[in-house]
Order: C-alpha cells, then structure tokens, then sequence
C-alpha cells in the first residue's frame, strides 16, 4: 500500500523561482502562483518542509514581509500548514474534477497527481437488489466487485466500490494497482458511450474515515454511477466516497436558448 510521504528538507533551493518588479503583479502573489504551481506538478510534495522565510527572502531579493505574504496566502488556500516545533509544511490542494464520463485514475494522472490504487477486495458474488436493478440483471445474478482506495501523491483520496457482471472481463489485483478500471474495460474492447449519475454528501464512517485519513464524521463526497457501452449495456455499477476536504466536482452550467 503507498505510504504518505514524511518531511523532507527544503527543497526550494532547486526550484526556478524569481519574481518580475516591472510587472504590475504583485510580488507576493508572483511568489505565491510559482510555490502553487510546484506543488500541482509534484516538485514540492506532501509532507515536504519549506525552508526558512528569511533565506527564501535573501535569495529571492525580497523583504521577509512580502515572502510572509505569498506563503500565507498558501497557508489560507490549504496548500501549505504552519506546524509549531516543525516549521512550514506541503499539503495538498482540493482535487477539483469535471463531472464527465471519465475515471478518476486518467482525471488525477493528466493533473499531474501521481495516483496509485490499493486493492482492498476482489470478490465474484452475487447481485443485491440495488445492483441488480443498476446493471439490468437478475436478482441473485452473478457479478464481481472490487473496492479500492485510491490516493493521489501518496494521500487517500477516495474509496471506490465498483460491481461488474460477471464474464465482462477478467479483473485482477495487480492489474487493478497499476490502472483504471475504465483504461482495463477498453482494452476488453468496450466502448464506454455514457453514464447516469448521483452525487451526494453524508459522514464519514468510522471504518470510512479510518481509510480515508478523515476523522469519524468528517463530511464525504459520495457519487454513485451506472456505466453504458455503446450497445446501451450496463457495464459498471460504482458507488464512490471521497474526500470533501480534498476533492470537489466541478459543472459547467449553459444558459438554455
């Protein structure tokens, strides 16, 4: 299972920071979008320690109150968190996916989010009512499922739960770990056409949050959808619980004529 990554020492020395003063942007905030934008890329990962403002300063050729300021507004952002006896530390910003029919493994790797799966369980069973109303089978109709905790740069993200019918195709654990199910369902030679889907909000589990580094009662995102292929099939039933405090959907709204 990935770990989340520890501290590390300063890393910023080796980032290409600098700062334009003939630009009307000001100088905090030029700071601040090039520490963000090393964060989004990975450069400066999850548990990394900044090092001390007024070497960052020095450096830079900035006053201590204007490095104070692009950090803070990290800090206020949920990028970066003070520790007291531990110093300036990188979290990790809100995942903010589009509602499409898309998987979350291809959403988080094109964000540059380094994502990585643990499989908890791969079961052949057989379909409850739900589920067999979701995938157009017969109640009691056999199906396999798979639960996984996904994370992104080494942090849980979302725990998944996903039903199939059976002989769609051939899943397994290792498989599973190094892509996404929707990446293995194309290469099976299923066109995936469309999706009807739920998002809601509700607590955290006990055992949810355990997973999911939350605490007990912690607010989830949760999204259920039932995938169709291109004959109108129902391929995939996942009933998905993520992170409020790290993840977010995003909508596109039109204006209808």
């Amino acid at each position: 299972m990935p770990k989340q990554p520890g501290p590390e020492t300063d890393p910023t020395p080796s980032l290409q920071l600098s700062v334009d003063r003939t630009s009307p942007v000001p100088l905090y905030f030029q700071l601040s979008r090039q520490l963000e934008a090393a964060i989004e890329r990975g450069a400066l990962t999850p548990g990394t320690l900044l090092g001390n403002e007024i070497e960052l300063a020095g450096r830079l050729g900035l006053s201590r109150p204007t490095v104070r300021q692009a950090i803070q507004s990290l800090v206020d952002k949920g990028l970066l968190v003070r520790r007291r006896g531990v110093g300036t530390q990188v979290v990790h910003s809100q995942v903010r996916r589009p509602l499409e029919l898309s998987s979350l493994y291809d959403d988080l790797e094109a964000a540059g989010q380094r994502p990585a799966t643990s499989v908890l369980a791969l079961t052949a069973g057989r379909a409850t009512d739900r589920i067999a109303a979701a995938l157009k089978i017969a109640e009691g109709g056999e199906i396999h499922s798979v639960e996984r905790l996904r994370y992104a740069h080494g942090e849980p993200m979302a725990l998944l739960t996903n039903a199939l019918p059976a002989g769609l195709l051939a899943l397994d654990t290792a498989s599973l770990e190094a892509t996404g199910l929707y990446r293995l369902l194309r290469a099976a030679g299923i066109t995936l056409h469309s999706a009807r889907q739920t998002v809601g909000a509700r607590a955290a589990t006990e055992a949810e949050a355990e997973l999911l580094g939350e605490r007990p009662g912690a607010p989830v995102l949760t999204m259920e959808r039932i995938t169709f292929d291109d004959t109108g099939r129902a391929v995939e039933y996942g009933s998905h619980i993520y992170r409020a405090s790290r993840y977010s959907f995003e909508f596109q709204l039109l204006v209808r004529p």
